[in-house]
C-alpha cells in the first residue's frame, strides 16, 4: 500500500525530474498471476513521457506456458517491425525472466531489458510463490526447477528491494558488468508497480543512448530513494 499511496503524491516530482529521450517503443511484461491491469500505472507514467508502451495483451501472466512463451515473441516480433527499431523491454518479477529470455533469443530485436523484482537465479523452493506455481503446474504451467537468466547479451538493469517479501533480494542481483547492473530501492515486490523510485529508473534507462551506456545516478533530490546509492555501496 506505501507504494500506491505515495505515487500520485511523488509521480509527478519524478514525472518532472525524469530525463526526457527520444520516444521509445515499450513492451512491459507483468509479474506471475498479474495481466495488463497491473502494468496500467507505470503504462500511464511511461506514455506521459512521450514513450509508447505496449501491454502484452496474453492475459494472466501463468508462466512459462506454450501460449505465453508463442505469444510474447510474437508480440515483440511484431512491435520490432511496426517501428523498425529494437524494443525497449521492462518485466515486473516473473515479467522480467521474460524478458531476459527473450532478449537472449532474439537480441537484435532488444534494446535492453529493465526488470522489476525479477530473478535471474532461483531455485523454484526459494519463492514464496512456490506452492502456487506448483498448484498450476498440474494444468498446464511449465516451471523450471532452477533459474538462471544472468548474462544476457543486451544492456540490463535489475532493480530490487531488500524487503521484497516475494523474492529473495539476493536473487535479483545480476553480474554486474560493463553494461550490466543493479539498483535498489525501498518498497514491496508487489508494490514495484507503482513504486515511484522504480518509475524513475526505468525512464532514466529509456532516455539513455545504449552507445554511451552508463549506470544508474540519481539526482540529488531523489538520491534517498536509493539506498545502495546513498552509502556508495552498489
Amino acid at each position: 500500500m506505501p507504494e500506491f499511496v505515495s505515487l500520485p503524491a511523488v509521480g509527478p516530482l519524478v514525472a518532472y525530474l525524469a530525463p526526457v529521450g527520444p520516444p521509445r517503443p515499450v513492451l512491459v511484461l507483468p509479474g506471475f498471476i498479474n495481466g495488463d491491469t497491473a502494468t496500467m500505472a507505470l503504462r500511464a507514467f511511461l506514455r506521459s513521457l512521450g514513450h509508447r508502451p505496449h501491454g502484452w495483451g496474453l492475459g494472466l501472466n501463468v508462466g512459462a506456458a506454450h501460449h505465453v512463451a508463442e505469444g510474447i515473441d510474437r508480440t515483440l516480433t511484431e512491435l520490432y517491425h511496426r517501428y523498425d527499431e529494437p524494443i525497449d523491454l521492462v518485466g515486473w518479477s516473473a515479467g522480467g525472466i521474460f524478458g531476459r529470455v527473450l532478449a537472449s533469443h532474439r537480441p537484435e530485436m532488444v534494446r535492453q531489458v529493465i526488470s522489476l523484482g525479477s530473478p535471474v537465479r532461483l531455485d523454484s523452493q526459494q519463492s514464496n510463490l512456490a506452492g502456487v506455481s506448483e498448484f498450476l503446474s498440474r494444468f498446464y504451467l511449465q516451471t523450471p526447477a532452477k533459474i538462471d537468466v544472468d548474462e544476457i547479451p543486451v544492456p540490463s538493469t535489475s532493480v530490487w528491494t531488500a524487503s521484497d517479501g516475494i523474492v529473495p533480494p539476493e536473487a535479483c542481483q545480476q553480474t554486474v558488468g560493463p553494461r550490466a547492473e543493479n539498483v535498489q530501492v525501498r518498497g514491496s515486490h508487489s508494490g514495484l508497480g507503482a513504486n515511484p523510485a522504480a518509475f524513475f529508473v526505468v525512464a532514466d534507462r529509456l532516455a539513455l543512448s545504449m552507445d554511451d551506456w552508463k549506470p544508474f545516478e540519481p539526482p540529488a533530490r531523489l538520491r534517498r530513494l536509493y539506498p545502495s546509492l546513498e552509502s556508495h555501496e552498489v
